[in-house]
């Protein structure tokens, strides 16, 4: 299944990628592209044949954040705003506590929304291209657990307090990424981590998912704002 800003693609039998596709919009996470990867993950989650999903992009952004046109939009009208922060919640229940493997393959920038993408996943390949930021934190709230989850306190404030860049030579330094691969091998090395963890059965993956999530300090049913 695939359709104009989210396609769909079997790696293998037990690997999905699902590569977000509005590259003229540097991938912004519109309300309509969150839903139609909650609504993907939603049916994957069910799908027993289903063992790691790959987030991917199209372009040479990961994924700028969510669409800031629509924050000015429900600025303006209370029933999107409602409708915008139901999509956020919801999207990120599904990313957060999808039952088995996600991996993230990021090329470019991955910001604001974007980070937050790669943070909710549970591995991470930077291709030399990627870079990290959180500039939202100079204009709205933050989703803060996640990235505390994965670099500890001080690196946490100081990238959502400073806003600063980090290459993904940093990144990887700082633990944010655990691999960092050139542009050209970036999806052959996904491939290749996501059928590495395929060949755990499935419902041992299930287990130890299910430990991962317990073991964070993040509730994945906390509303976006309390993340």
């Amino acid at each position: 299944m695939s359709n104009d800003i989210l396609l769909e693609r079997r790696l293998d039998p037990a690997v999905v990628e699902l590569r977000l596709n509005r590259p003229q919009k540097k991938n912004a996470l519109s309300i309509a592209l969150r839903d139609q990867i909650s609504d993907t993950l939603d049916r994957l989650a069910d799908d027993e044949s289903v063992s790691v999903v790959v987030f991917a992009a199209e372009g040479d952004t990961f994924c700028s954040g969510f669409d800031l046109g629509e924050f000015a939009l429900a600025a303006e009208n209370p029933d999107f705003a409602a409708q915008l922060w139901a999509s956020s919640d919801r999207y990120h229940h599904r990313v957060l506590s999808f039952p088995v493997a996600t991996v993230a393959a990021i090329n470019g920038a991955a910001l604001a929304g974007g980070f937050d993408l790669a943070t909710m996943c549970d591995i991470r390949i930077a291709a030399r291209s990627a870079r990290f930021a959180r500039p939202e934190g100079s204009f709205g709230p933050l989703m803060y657990g996640p990235l505390h989850d994965l670099v500890g306190s001080a690196i946490a404030r100081d990238l959502s307090l400073t806003r600063r860049s980090v290459d993904a030579a940093e990144a990887l330094n700082l633990h944010l990424v655990s691999r960092v691969v050139d542009d050209a091998d970036l999806h052959d090395e996904a491939v290749a981590v996501a059928l590495a963890v395929a060949e755990t059965p499935r419902d041992l993956l299930l287990r130890h998912k299910a430990t991962m999530l317990e073991a964070t300090g993040t509730d994945a049913e906390a509303d976006t704002l309390e993340i």
